[in-house]
């Protein structure tokens, strides 16, 4: 079956479901299982092609059919059965479609990647608006802390709710609207943040405060947020600053802007700002990635089957001026690739903390019905063939992060001491 013959499919079988949940609802799950089926078919065929070319004895196709035939009589029985009993005899109301969705994602949690997740029509689409740099929401970046697995405040974008209220980075976040959030992916977090333009949004936020945390309530006004990823100002002697919080779409362009802007303010040294940055698009952090690095290896991808994939710089646009890269432990993904590449070909010094350490890449894949799964389909390395997945990448002067200076003063300390070697560069370069 060809993936357009099982995209038709799809269609029909999902038309013919909602017509019998109408007249009889005890096929109702009957129905979604056959287009869960389906919908992993579809998902089969993407990476059967590669799967059967990969095999020489003819094997592999049957074997990877063998591997996602996870629906048959005997579960379709039983998921029968689970719903008989939650019609009969669960307390509250039940949303068919909730338990719907719920099915569909707890595939992918059986799968126990915390990048691999299932999206709502409503969710995908949201995901396709941050992209574009256009939501509804506070003004606020949102990463991972590993050291809690709590989500954590990484940035406030200037002039929004979020940079007027009293979140700070490095918050924790406990609660959003009374719900606890630990264990939730971050993408999950910031769709319950977002909302209604002009409607409230209550974040319980854990903040250190010496040995423990305290707990505040932070209540925001949602607005339309138009998200900078990219932000750029000259410092002293000539030395120019660029920060990118995440690898988007819209990234591109707005370095290339900045960049221009910094040559034409007569930079002399670039510090490239990746703390907090939790990762985006492959393709945008490759293209940036040319504007900086020499001719050679930037980042190679390979998957269960060995296959690799490169991805390369032509050299033609090398920076012409000293380099220094701040990183932190929200440094993640996309921004490790680039400060991986920087620190093997040796052209910039990076500075801070010891990053993330996500060494894997997902793929979006959109099924008919407006869903779609991102699945994790690879491991990526750094040209010199390091995967730092779990690991993360260390800087070459560690300096961890004083909040209680920034706090107090509202002095970056670490961006101080990129700022001293930068000068230190520039004066040995005289």
């Amino acid at each position: 079956m060809t993936l357009e013959e099982a995209r038709k499919e799809w269609e029909l079988v999902e038309q013919s479901d909602k017509e019998k949940r109408k007249r009889d609802r005890r096929y109702y799950l009957t129905g979604i299982l056959t287009g869960l089926l389906l919908a992993v078919t579809i998902v089969g065929i993407v990476f059967l092609v590669r799967d059967v070319r990969s095999d020489k004895n003819g094997s592999a196709q049957t074997q990877a059919q063998d591997d996602i035939s996870v629906v048959n009589d005997a579960t379709t029985y039983k998921l029968g059965v689970l719903q008989d009993a939650i019609e009969k005899y669960y307390l509250e109301e039940v949303d068919p479609q909730q338990l719907e969705e719920g099915m569909y994602a707890g595939l992918l949690e059986a799968l126990d990647d915390p990048y691999s997740v299932y999206y709502t029509a409503e969710e995908l689409q949201e995901i396709y608006d941050k992209t574009r740099g256009v939501y509804y929401g506070i003004g606020a970046y949102i990463g991972m802390d590993t050291a809690t697995g709590y989500a954590v405040i990484t940035k406030l974008i200037e002039n929004t709710p979020a940079w007027d209220s009293d979140l700070q980075p490095g918050d924790l976040i406990y609660k959003v609207e009374g719900e606890e959030v630990y264990g939730m992916d971050t993408s999950e977090i910031v769709a319950k943040i977002k909302g209604e333009e002009g409607t409230p949004v209550t974040i319980t936020v854990a903040r250190p405060s010496g040995v423990a945390y305290e707990y505040i309530d932070v209540t925001i006004n949602r607005a339309k947020i138009n998200s900078p990823t990219v932000e750029f100002k000259m410092l002293e002697n000539g030395i120019a600053y660029i920060e990118i919080t995440e690898f988007d779409d819209i990234t591109l362009d707005q370095f290339n802007e900045a960049l221009a802007e910094a040559r034409g303010s007569g930079m002399k040294g670039l510090i490239l700002d990746l703390r907090g940055n939790p990762g985006g698009n492959l393709t945008t952090v490759v293209e940036i990635a040319k504007k900086i690095l020499p001719e050679g290896l930037i980042v190679y991808t390979e998957d269960k089957y060995g296959e690799r994939e490169e991805y390369r710089c032509d050299g033609a646009n090398p920076l012409e001026v000293p380099l220094v890269v701040l990183i932190d432990r929200n440094s993640a993904s996309a921004s490790e690739i680039l400060a991986g590449a920087i620190k093997d070909y040796g052209v910039g010094t990076l500075v801070g903390t010891t990053t993330f350490g996500k060494g894997i890449v997902q793929r979006i894949m959109q099924l008919t019905d407006g869903s779609a799964i991102k699945l994790t389909i690879s491991k990526y390395y750094t040209p010199n063939g390091y995967n730092i997945h779990g690991i993360g990448i260390a800087p070459d002067v560690e300096v961890p992060y004083d909040g209680e200076l920034f706090r107090n003063e509202e002095r970056d300390n670490q961006l101080e001491e990129a700022t001293r070697i930068m000068n230190e560069m520039l004066g040995a370069a005289e």
